[in-house]
């Protein structure tokens, strides 16, 4: 297959037809003229690169994300209703809520893998930090025009883009605003077409709410996999609205009503901390050995104070403590 890209680029370079193309990108070039050969070499953006496994959505959510009964449901349904619509009058916007190491970044990385051919390490799959890429609060107009740039710019590449910002807890006040136009229901902006985008917002704000919520149904005897997301979701979108630490403080995301669903995230549990190690393990190439798997779970630390019932770190420092025993 090499060759013959060899061949067919020697050929047209000989002919006076690159004249006319000499402007265009080579890969540009090929794309246009060649498609499925280019894109056996690159990563594109047509339905072989970009296509929804919900088959394969569904297994890793159930296999890989462990004590989130609410977030695998809302997560199916959200991602797999966007893609069968041919349509969509708007991006998916999902924003996840939980404490450290309760599957935010997991759900995110699960959709990509499901989505992309070269999951998050897609040319299509963006990731922005807090406390990376919008550092320093003086910045924050040049943040601004940054992002909104490089949005547009993607998007025009691949209307299939997906946008993850992580630690939205950590936010610059007023930064997240600056994307609002490409959330909402316009048919496009400035010539480019938003609508079939996948926004993805990470935070730890409503942890403390989520948690309360858990922890008065398992006082009260009641099984955390009867919590349903009515249960959660609207004093969830109240409770990060009123929270200046949210990235959301002031935004008008959420009373302009961008954001298509509240993802709520429990708090683990140690059983479900067996279930992270056990998983690391497998993923390792070792065999789930119960000693080490008991040993890492008993090593974390939980609270209540007095309950001990989750763990505060969730699955978050497990692979560095099954390396220890490894």
């Amino acid at each position: 297959m090499k060759v013959m890209v060899r061949a067919v680029l020697l050929v047209l370079l000989s002919t006076p037809f690159l004249a006319v193309v000499e402007s265009i990108s080579m890969g540009t070039f090929f794309t246009g003229l060649f498609p499925k050969l280019f894109c056996k070499f690159q990563e594109c953006c047509d339905d072989e690169c970009v296509k929804l496994n919900l088959t394969g959505l569904k297994m890793d959510l159930d296999n890989k994300l462990f004590g989130q009964h609410i977030a695998k449901q809302v997560v199916l349904k959200a991602v797999n209703g966007f893609f069968t619509n041919p349509n969509p009058k708007k991006p998916l916007v999902l924003s996840l809520h939980g404490w450290t190491g309760t599957g935010k970044s997991l759900i995110s990385k699960i959709i990509a893998e499901n989505i992309y051919t070269n999951g998050m390490q897609s040319a299509n799959v963006h990731l922005f930090i807090s406390t990376v890429h919008f550092l320093h609060t003086k910045y924050l107009s040049d943040y601004k025009e940054q992002l909104q740039k490089w949005i547009r710019g993607n998007v025009s590449t691949c209307a299939r883009s997906m946008f993850i910002f992580d630690e939205m807890d950590k936010m610059q006040t007023g930064l997240i605003d600056a994307i609002k136009p490409y959330l909402e229901h316009y048919d496009n902006i400035d010539g480019v077409v938003y609508r079939k985008a996948i926004f993805i917002f990470l935070s730890q704000a409503g942890g403390a709410r989520i948690t309360e919520i858990a922890l008065d149904f398992w006082r009260r005897g009641i099984k955390r996999e009867e919590i349903q997301l009515k249960d959660l979701e609207s004093k969830l979108s109240i409770g990060v609205f009123n929270n200046k630490d949210s990235g959301f403080w002031h935004t008008s995301l959420i009373d302009c009503n961008v954001i298509d669903y509240f993802v709520p995230l429990l708090p683990l549990e140690y059983k479900h901390v067996k279930l992270c190690v056990k998983e690391e393990l497998v993923a390792r190439g070792y065999q789930a050995d119960e000693k080490i798997i008991t040993a890492v779970a008993d090593e974390m630390t939980y609270f209540p104070e007095h309950e001990k019932i989750y763990p505060d770190k969730g699955c978050k420092t497990v692979a560095a403590r099954v390396h220890y025993y490894l």
